[in-house]
């Protein structure tokens, strides 16, 4: 769920970050021991932020990808969507909504969001499950590029948040496994978002996004909701529920995109 900016450094506010961030640059560990001390002013454990910083160093292919990013979504939509939305994932997406049906159906009725939608989401982010999801510690993706000044106050928060999933048990550490700006799990959640809008509808105690499908659609419907998704209305460009996407993904292009495999789902 990488956002064209990152999108909303309002999510700092949102995981508990201090008034006063940690100094950016400079020496790399001074800049861990003042986020680990803020981690652990926040809630999280010593034994967390022991185990999540030990022998950790700045990932310099992290920032050498940040600062190329912005340029993802230059292609028109007809150029993009050809790239992303084939038969074979279309028969992919229909299969796993009759697969899925009755979870589909519990979420719809729970978070007001259509199932074509949040499958047509989670096959852009991640064909699935099955595809790319990330191989990097998501730990050290964020301490890079909170280190690095550019967005310091928006990845100390997200690092913050990153350091809660570990806390509250969500995931341990050999699974916070991401992409190169720490999204995380199957529709690939920034940590703010996985510990604002994160769901356990498997009912095991804990938000998996990774492993857990129920979780993932359900924690991606509760997103949307929040954010002002409305069943039965239309999604396309120009209306309400496209807005509400926004905080999905800000790119016109990629929301369109959403659109247009949902309705391919369905056979629309």
């Amino acid at each position: 769920m990488l956002r064209p900016l990152l999108a909303a450094a309002v999510m700092v506010c949102l995981v508990g970050g201090s008034a006063e961030a940690a100094r950016c640059g400079g020496d790399f560990n001074s800049f861990i021991a003042s986020m680990a001390a803020e981690a652990q002013a926040a809630g999280v454990s010593a034994a967390v932020t022991s185990a999540a910083f030990s022998g950790i160093t700045p990932d310099a292919a992290v920032l050498a990808f940040d600062r190329r990013q912005r340029y993802t979504f230059n292609k028109s939509f007809e150029q993009y969507v050809s790239t992303r939305v084939g038969p074979g994932r279309i028969n992919g997406g229909r299969a796993l909504l009759q697969r899925h049906a009755a979870l589909l159906s519990r979420i719809e009725q729970q978070f007001g969001v259509p199932r074509q939608i949040l499958v047509a989401i989670w096959g852009l982010e991640s064909d699935f499950g099955k595809g790319d999801m990330g191989k990097l510690p998501v730990i050290r993706t964020l301490a890079t590029l909170a280190h690095d000044c550019r967005r310091t106050e928006l990845f100390q928060g997200e690092l913050l948040a990153a350091l809660k999933i570990v806390q509250r048990g969500d995931l341990p550490l050999r699974d916070l496994i991401g992409a190169y700006a720490g999204e995380i799990g199957q529709t690939q959640f920034l940590p703010s978002s996985y510990i604002k809008y994160g769901v356990d509808f498997d009912g095991d105690g804990h938000v998996d996004l990774r492993h857990s499908v129920a979780d993932v659609l359900a924690s991606t419907a509760n997103l949307l909701h929040s954010n002002g998704f409305k069943m039965g209305q239309p999604y396309g460009e120009g209306s309400a529920n496209f807005e509400a996407m926004r905080e999905w993904n800000r790119a016109v292009v990629y929301r369109k995109t959403i659109g247009y495999f949902a309705d391919r789902l369905v056979g629309q």
